[in-house]
């Protein structure tokens, strides 16, 4: 039986407990966070956890936290990775997140390489895991680009490429944490490209596509600040058959809201004085952003009151040579939208795609399908672990089909 600390209780920590609140070989949940009311309300709806409030600024917390467990699951903001890390070093215990290290210097290049360089060797001494990128993306999107080189001699690009957009009839920009979401469109993006990672323009370098899950109709995906890129560019050669290009682009309903705040400066932590007064652009363009909603009721209030649009589409695509001759692979992700994800679990549907994508890392790691120890990222997964990965995706209605184009 397994104990296991979750950090964070936000929408997708939320959803990876009440899955393993179902799961036989778990036998406690921890569930900590600083907001101890939504941790009490979070507690409420499980059998097997119990509450406490952590300070995540705080080491000697997480470690008291994470102390005796057999996992620490992190679904805390990245810039409380390296904490969460130390201390589930310090206690000696598996380690999973849903994002990467916070940028430094704001850059993704170098918090993704501080943490390979930084932690893997360190983790490996220890006989422990931790397993980074964990969720939809990076996480399934890695998982799926690893399944489809398996079709290719070598491979030349990989795309991954998300749209989502969704109309309720009201404010809402964003299905999960506000914070992270207009902290990503802030940062410089980047991609891998003729072998090298390079530094893009947030919002540049358009590409156009049209799929069936937007009728048919074409839509624009841009650069966006996003981990893939980085890790599949570094580990290219051992997992990627060699890809020379990789680029991640983002497109919807979040991506149109936060453009012009980036261009108009409203996402800048700099300070400034306006009008006799020191003001951070970000911090105060966040506190007008409403929280992604997280409580059954509020779910179903969004429901009852309609739904104008409801686009969303996952495609990986993959360029290489197989027998000598050229391939383009594409693979589309279904998943349950808005009314079906709270039919199943109660959750809205980037809940459920993101917080089960990642609880099913962690239902690996749980049942000890991973040999591996040190630091591995989810790009870095042997075949044998992919699969299976793919086949419990399944039987929760997340599927992808490959096809040859």
């Amino acid at each position: 039986m397994k104990k296991v600390l979750l950090l964070g209780v936000g929408a997708q920590g939320s959803t990876v407990a009440k899955r393993l609140d179902d799961e036989s070989y778990v036998d406690e949940i921890i569930c900590a966070d600083y907001d101890k009311d939504a941790v009490d309300e979070l507690v409420g709806t499980l059998k097997k956890a119990r509450g406490i409030k952590v300070d995540a600024n705080k080491k000697d917390q997480l470690r008291d936290a994470a102390s005796g467990m057999d996992l620490v699951i992190n679904a805390l903001p990245i810039q409380y990775g390296v904490n969460v890390l130390d201390a589930a070093l310090e206690v000696g215990t598996n380690y999973i997140d849903f994002a990467v290290l916070e940028p430094i210097e704001g850059e993704y290049i170098k918090g993704v390489k501080y943490m390979y360089d930084h932690y893997g060797s360190r983790f490996n001494d220890i006989g422990k895991l931790a397993l980074i990128g964990g969720g939809l993306a990076p996480g399934l999107v890695c998982v799926i680009s690893r399944k489809m080189v398996r079709g290719l001699d070598s491979c030349d690009t990989i795309n991954i490429l998300l749209y989502e957009k969704i109309d309720i009839g009201r404010f809402l920009p964003f299905w999960w944490s506000p914070v992270d979401a207009l902290d990503a469109m802030q940062y410089n993006s980047f991609a891998f490209e003729n072998g090298e990672i390079v530094i893009t323009e947030p919002f540049s370098n358009p590409v156009y596509r049209s799929w069936p899950e937007m009728g048919g109709k074409e839509v624009e995906m841009v650069e966006h600040a996003h981990e893939e890129p980085v890790m599949m560019g570094i580990n290219s050669e051992e997992f990627f058959k060699g890809a020379k290009n990789i680029y991640f682009k983002y497109g919807g309903g979040e991506v149109e809201f936060a453009k012009p705040l980036y261009q108009a400066g409203f996402l800048s932590y700099e300070e400034e004085e306006y009008e006799g007064r020191t003001i951070v652009p970000f911090d105060y363009t966040l506190s007008r952003i409403p929280p992604a909603p997280k409580s059954g009721q509020e779910i179903k209030e969004i429901i009852n009151g309609g739904i104008k649009t409801e686009e969303a589409a996952v495609v990986i695509e993959a360029c290489g040579k197989k027998d000598g001759r050229e391939v383009f692979l594409e693979a589309h992700v279904d998943a349950p939208g808005l009314e079906e994800a709270f039919e199943l679990a109660g959750v809205t549907g980037d809940s459920y795609i993101i917080g089960s994508s990642a609880f099913f890392f962690v239902k690996m790691m749980l049942e000890d399908r991973f040999a591996q120890t040190g630091l591995i990222s989810t790009d870095m997964l042997n075949d044998e672990q992919v699969d299976y990965y793919l086949k419990i995706a399944a039987e929760k209605k997340i599927t992808c089909k490959i096809k040859s184009v």
